[in-house]
């Protein structure tokens, strides 16, 4: 894909700003300056007010810088630093398993007023590990973890310490997370429904392999902002992708671990990350504390102390993601092993997979965050038959930070999201995509919408997925060619230099050289360890005792800001030019045909994507079970027969999708039944999804056997027609097509016998009802 063919929807596609409003500033400039060259006074006042105003932002924002270094310091001395906002207990420490590992599992405690209910699903938020410092996901009030509380559910937080336990593996942390979703799991025994597990960024993939080695534990996963598939992409943005490539393969991660003894410094991480936008970085992030320096101090020094504590992985962990993740690209195409010589096979994961991404993401595009559905399947049926329910949903223009950090993403789409989980739990096997629509007074049946947005779950294709922009069969050539020169240059540095490296390397040595990485040296330079800057909070002290505020129309202050601007376009230029001559060098060098022979690679491009291989044993399995639905067409009662003529009638409305206003209504039923009578949820789960394969699988023969499901009682058919009414209903007028099926089910339900005085009114549906509790 080019930079001409990018979605609409893409950032890249910006509009300029018009010819007319060019032409206002540059004539309200000269204006500005012919005025101040007529009155010569008022310019020198001017530039005395900006001189005084420069020099005291100038003061206060080395200040705040000062301040940054102390709290980076005072939070290495700590044994957790997190930023976490909520009260926790600590309930199990990663420690203390066999394989012990640097994690630990946490209560969050809701705050005063807010009571936690017993039997609502657990949330286990999972904490990402990728550099910077833990507590991330609950870093404010309006966070994961704040949502989850308020709605009432009990809330799990899964963090991690600073420095890594030696000899720790990212399989061992993956059997920790499982060990810790057990644990919530015998925690609330009463719980309706297995956890909850969100993972934002690195935890997203990570709880992603868990759950694949372990299925029968979890429940749906939420993946905000979470590469699972690395080289997708699209031409013209998304570099990070050809960092691989650029430095010759991994050899580089391995030197980084054999200098630091063992053990990798995530300040190498942090500093990809920052590199990526030199302008935010180097520019616009400083600058914009340095402009509103009278109030912007408190939330940069919060963001800080987070943004500014870089972990350490161990060598092998690091080693693992580069080689099996970054450049292999081995999590969606089965290509990782366990130590028991099992396969790490997505499409064994059976709970709901949701993932939240954003096209203003230049970490993780919306490329890398569903390139792997491509990956593992062919065909929309090919879903639908292995059993997957996959939603997603995007965000326009959020960066990656705010996926999992912004308060107003948490509370919208993750609100939303977590209190349609229940939902999302039920939904058929396929693809969908999550839609919010703002609730208004119009809104039909608002009164059923728990929150600010109705939210609802269209089924989609593999060709909407595809249509956000794929690699062709020459890019996924010159990406396994990537591969391929690593595991060559992986090895060479393995057998020649390492060996030497690691002897001229100690735990001292690797020590100074973390103090003395850049990223670091920077918060030392500005503390009160700087001789230097010890009358600082002094001068400091005064300077916001005497602050002088000039006029925002002070002329050289707009020259400041337009200077700003500048400088950010500038910086915006060498970005650009720079990804796109890396861009160019990758295809050029990757993509030439002397260098793929060399490494091995076949002309046939087509036979180099990897997949997932199609075993014999799984083949079986689909077989045995298409045969147990078959067998299952003629059985059961009033529940399943309702459930399928619902999924029947939905099937006709001209956009199809699940609403939440209609689950709303079974809740309400749910909630009106007597304990005793309530069908559990996860076999109300296995219901809807049988139901639903019978009737796609032959939908007329489905619908003709359906009075057989039917009890005898026409009360009770009666009632339970008024509530499949009533949830079609729910969402505004049915379309021609939907009347028609209501209309049949209808029929099928033979209700002439049955006089009812208000049709429209529900009622309450015993479980007994089935054709043998009738004859009962």
């Amino acid at each position: 894909m080019t930079l001409k063919d990018r979605p609409s929807n893409s950032l890249a596609t910006q509009p300029e700003p018009i010819a007319t409003s060019k032409r206002a500033d540059n004539l309200e400039w000269i204006e500005a300056a012919c005025m101040l060259a007529m009155f010569p006074g008022a310019a020198a006042l001017q530039a005395i007010d900006y001189s005084l105003d420069a020099w005291q932002r100038s003061v206060l924002f080395l200040d705040i810088l000062r301040r940054r270094g102390n709290t980076y310091f005072a939070r290495n001395a700590r044994r957790a630093p997190h930023v976490l906002h909520y009260e926790f207990e600590l309930v199990m420490n990663g420690l203390e398993l066999e394989r012990p590992v640097n994690y630990a599992l946490l209560r969050m405690l809701p705050p005063t007023g807010v009571k936690s209910d017993a039997h609502m699903r657990p949330f286990i938020i999972f904490d990402p590990r990728a550099g910077h410092g833990p507590g991330i996901g609950g870093m404010k009030a309006d966070s994961e973890i704040g949502v989850a509380l308020a709605a009432g559910h009990p809330c799990y937080f899964v963090g991690f310490l600073p420095e890594p336990v030696r000899g720790q593996t990212v399989e061992d942390v993956c059997g920790a997370e499982a060990v810790f979703v057990r644990t919530v799991i015998a925690l609330h025994p009463a719980a309706d429904g297995k956890p909850l597990l969100i993972g934002n960024c690195q935890a997203g993939w990570q709880i992603a392999m868990m759950a694949a080695m372990n299925p029968d534990i979890v429940g749906p996963i939420l993946l905000a902002g979470s590469p699972l598939s690395y080289w997708a992409g699209v031409h013209g943005k998304n570099p990070m992708r050809y960092l691989g490539g650029l430095l010759g393969g991994t050899w580089g991660t391995s030197f980084a671990g054999d200098i630091g003894h063992g053990i990798f410094d995530g300040a190498h991480l942090v500093a990809n990350f920052e590199a990526l936008d030199p302008a935010n970085t180097y520019w616009q992030k400083p600058y914009n504390v340095y402009s509103k320096v009278d109030t912007e101090g408190p939330r940069f020094l919060e963001f800080e102390a987070w943004w500014g504590s870089p972990v350490l992985l161990t060598a092998d962990e690091m080693q693992s993601i580069a080689d099996e993740l970054f450049v292999g690209n081995r999590l969606s195409s089965g290509g990782i092993l366990t130590t028991e010589g099992g396969v790490v096979d997505l499409r064994n994961i059976k709970s709901p997979i949701v993932v939240f991404c954003s096209f203003g993401d230049n970490i993780t595009p919306p490329q890398q965050a569903l390139g792997w559905i491509l990956d593992l399947y062919d065909q929309d049926a090919e879903v639908v038959a292995a059993g997957q329910t996959i939603v997603y949903a995007l965000h326009q223009t959020i960066g990656h930070l705010g996926i999992f950090v912004s308060a107003k993403v948490a509370t919208k789409e993750h609100r939303e999201l977590q209190q349609a989980t229940d939902l999302i739990d039920v939904l058929p096997p396929g693809l969908y995509e999550a839609v919010l629509d703002e609730k208004t007074s119009a809104t039909a049946s608002h009164e059923l919408i728990s929150g600010d947005y109705v939210i609802r779950f269209e089924p989609r294709s593999l060709s909407n997925i595809r249509a956000l922009g794929t690699n062709d069969s020459e890019d996924d050539l010159r990406f396994a060619a990537v591969a391929r020169v690593s595991e060559v240059t992986q090895g060479l540095y393995r057998t020649y230099v390492s060996p030497i490296v690691r002897s001229l390397t100690a735990e001292h040595t690797a020590e100074w050289l973390r103090r003395l990485h850049p990223y670091r040296i920077r918060y030392e330079m500005f503390s009160d360890r700087n001789p230097v800057l010890l009358p600082l909070p002094t001068v400091a002290e005064h300077v916001s005792g005497k602050r002088l505020r000039i006029d925002n129309n002070n002329f050289f202050l707009r020259c400041e800001r337009a200077f700003s601007e500048q400088m950010v376009k500038s910086l915006d230029l060498y970005r650009d030019a720079r990804d796109s001559f890396v861009e160019g060098w990758f295809m050029a060098v990757y993509g030439a045909a002397p260098l793929q022979a060399l490494v091995g690679l076949r002309a046939d491009a087509a036979a180099m994507r990897r997949r997932v291989a199609r075993d014999r044993t799984r083949h079986e399995v689909l077989a045995k079970s298409t045969a147990e639905l078959e067998a299952r067409l003629e059985k059961g009662g009033l529940h399943e027969a309702g459930i399928r003529a619902l999924i029947y009638v939905g099937l006709g409305q001209e956009f199809p999708s699940f609403d939440e206003r209609g689950f709303a209504i079974l809740r309400e039923v749910r909630a009106n039944t007597p304990e005793q009578e309530r069908i559990p949820l996860v076999e109300f789960k296995r219901i809807v999804r049988d139901q639903y394969a019978l009737i796609r699988t032959d939908e007329g023969r489905a619908m003709s056997v359906l009075p057989k499901l039917l009890p005898r009682d026409v009360d009770a058919r009666g009632a339970a027609f008024d509530l499949i009414r009533r949830i079609v209903l729910a969402r505004g007028e049915p379309s021609s097509e939907a009347k028609l099926r209501l209309a049949r089910v209808e029929e099928l339900f033979d209700l002439s016998k049955l006089k009812r005085a208000a049709p429209a009114n529900m009622r309450r549906v015993s479980t007994r009802s089935s054709p043998e509790s009738a004859e009962e």
